[in-house]
């Protein structure tokens, strides 16, 4: 099991799943690369469990980007609306983990920008990012 927390401690979530994320993603679209942030993806309740009060940044018809209205740390993201099975994806931001827990997960790289396509990976993983 994985948590993360912002800043301030007002938020939290929990990666419920025994196994570490499968990967972590670099998104370079207009949002994340300003956020800076690392998400691993699961669906709500049944992989990520998330407490605290946020506020939300809603983005489209799609996304809602929640962080700490206290310390501003984005903490998640979760889809507007269920799939067609019933389920919500979400994502936590692995920067709010602690480094050692989540150092050795693969990173994959999405180009959000331009094409919308996966970038084929390099061999890094978050410990290479500098956290």
């Amino acid at each position: 099991m994985i948590t993360g927390s912002c800043h301030c401690g007002a938020v939290h979530w929990t990666w419920h799943p025994s196994d570490l994320p499968a990967s972590a993603t670099v998104c370079n679209c207009t949002v994340c690369r300003r956020y800076g942030v690392l998400w691993a993806y699961a669906f709500e309740d049944e992989g990520i469990s998330v407490s605290g009060l946020t506020t939300a940044y809603v983005r489209g018809k799609a996304l809602e980007f929640h962080f700490c209205p206290g310390c501003g740390c984005v903490a998640y993201w979760r889809a507007r609306e269920e799939g067609e099975d019933g389920k919500r994806q979400i994502a936590v931001n692995l920067r709010l983990a602690e480094p050692t827990l989540v150092d050795r997960i693969p990173l994959d790289r999405f180009d959000g920008l331009d094409t919308f396509d996966d970038v084929p990976r390099d061999g890094r993983c978050v410990g290479d990012m500098g956290l």
